[in-house]
């Protein structure tokens, strides 16, 4: 199956706060980033703490976000691999 998404693409991070496990950090929920790499599929960790059977295995992507849109200052850049189950496209309200 193909990637959902590609390097260079904009991607936003769903503002979700789940009642279990995400490997999603809050200051990132709900922001837009750019995917810089794709990674090989893994198991996605909130099905696995989750006793989900069989867990999905989903691509990992490696988003980066401008400091200042996180922090509201500063020139470098913060980068978060993110499974692909947290990602949708900007303004849309996409549900896992």
């Amino acid at each position: 199956m193909p990637d959902r998404f590609s390097v260079g693409d904009r991607v936003q991070v769903r503002l979700e706060d789940p009642p279990g496990h995400t490997r999603v950090p809050r200051y990132i929920r709900g922001r837009i980033g750019t995917v810089v790499t794709t990674g090989p599929e893994h198991l996605l960790p909130d099905d696995v703490v989750g006793h989900i059977d069989p867990p999905r295995r989903q691509v990992v992507y490696a988003v980066r976000f401008p400091a200042r849109d996180l922090f509201g200052a500063g020139d470098h850049s913060v980068t978060v691999e993110l499974w692909e189950a947290y990602l949708g496209l900007p303004g849309r309200a996409e549900r896992p």
